[in-house]
């Protein structure tokens, strides 16, 4: 009887990163998370994963203001957001010396909310509302009413102000160091803008050539589809029911519509196949880069992982049972927004432009601007 050889793990060799990393004593924890692990999940399809992405945005904005001093030590930022920005800004204040105010959506459960308290954040939040565009409006009318109130506070503006793109031009130089020479494809949500188009935005002005392929609810007006209601409410974060200035259309190349339970049948296949706990962004993001990898082998598909799966726990993670496979499920390819259909649409954007307040019809199969790849041609 022959055995099988074992490893003592006391001697095993440590991986070339563990052996090479010099360790890093941060001097406040938004350095410590700022900063996304970066996991290979195929051979062209790398998870960026954070645990809060916009500390990179709030912290950049912040800085900004703060060098231009358009805002000073000891003053009030005040903001909306549906979670994820309400921490990062307030880990930016207690980090610069600032009051923060967060108007919390709906969605902003006990856990987050605790959080920002204890931060020294002051919050309001709304009522409970099945209407998240009800949601938002009245967000919005809040942070109004209260600089009527206290004209002193700075609203931060995270859906409109550029200011927010700056933070990611760090993101884009490690996504420059750690994938050279390689084309790419990032795939993230939409949301505000800045995340997706800020990391792009960064990465072409390094003179590489990446394409952007961005994930949207339906329901959300930013690229068309508002005529469409989810059962199970627009998702967080990805999408929006009012514009957003920051979402620079033409950045865009492709765009992927889907609904909330393809968005779960990602997020839940991550955590099955990789052991990788994500919101449903993430999950969004992760099933349509599995499917456009397989149709273009030769990029690296790069998934933004915007945050972790906590706050969707009974949500999404409980009722696993409930998920579909992803392995069964595609996109339907449009070429025009009057075919956008639930439950997965997908349609090259090719970088054009969207007014979201006059909303034009979006011509039929348009012109690629010069030097975007196109279908044909994006392969290598």
């Amino acid at each position: 009887m022959t055995s099988t050889p074992t490893t003592d793990l006391a001697t095993a060799p440590a991986s070339t990163a563990d052996l090479t990393a010099a360790p890093v004593v941060h001097d406040h924890i938004t350095d410590a998370i700022k900063a996304p692990d970066l996991l290979r999940l195929s051979g062209n399809v790398v998870l960026a994963r954070f645990e809060t992405l916009k500390v990179y945005a709030a912290l950049g904005a912040v800085r900004t203001l703060l060098e231009r001093g358009t805002v000073r030590p000891g003053q009030t930022l005040v903001d909306s957001s549906s979670g994820i920005y309400a921490l990062a800004l307030a880990l930016a204040c207690h980090r610069y010396g600032l009051r923060c105010h967060i108007v919390a959506s709906t969605t902003v459960d006990a856990t987050m909310r605790a959080q920002l308290e204890i931060l020294g954040a002051t919050v309001d939040q709304m009522p409970p509302s099945k209407d998240l565009r009800l949601d938002q409006e009245g967000r919005v009318r809040r942070v109004r009413g209260l600089l009527a109130e206290r004209p002193g506070m700075h609203w931060m503006r995270q859906y409109h102000d550029a200011v927010h793109y700056t933070g990611y031009r760090e993101f884009a130089a490690l996504v420059d160091g750690a994938l050279p020479g390689v084309p790419l494809t990032v795939v993230g949500a939409v949301g505000t803008g800045s995340s997706s188009g800020g990391l792009v935005q960064a990465l072409r002005g390094r003179g590489r050539s990446v394409r952007l392929l961005g994930v949207q609810p339906f329901g959300s007006v930013t690229f068309g589809s508002e005529g469409f209601s989810d059962p199970e409410a627009l998702i967080a974060g990805i999408g929006s029911s009012i514009p957003f200035d920051n979402v620079r259309h033409d950045l865009y190349d492709s765009l992927h519509w889907l609904d909330f339970r393809h968005a779960m049948a990602g997020a839940v296949g991550l955590l099955r196949e990789h052991a990788v706990f994500a919101g449903l962004s993430t999950g969004a993001a992760h099933l349509v880069a599995g499917w456009e990898a397989a149709r273009e082998p030769g990029r690296t598909h790069l998934v933004i992982g915007p945050d972790t799966g906590h706050r969707y726990t009974e949500r999404v993670f409980a009722r696993h049972h409930e998920a579909l496979d992803p392995r069964a499920l595609k996109p339907r390819e449009i070429t025009d927004l009057a075919d956008l259909a639930p439950p997965w649409s997908a349609m090259e954007w090719h970088r054009r432009r969207y007014d979201v307040r006059r909303r034009p019809a979006v011509p039929a199969q348009p012109t690629a601007p010069p030097g975007a790849p196109t279908r044909k041609d994006r392969t290598p």
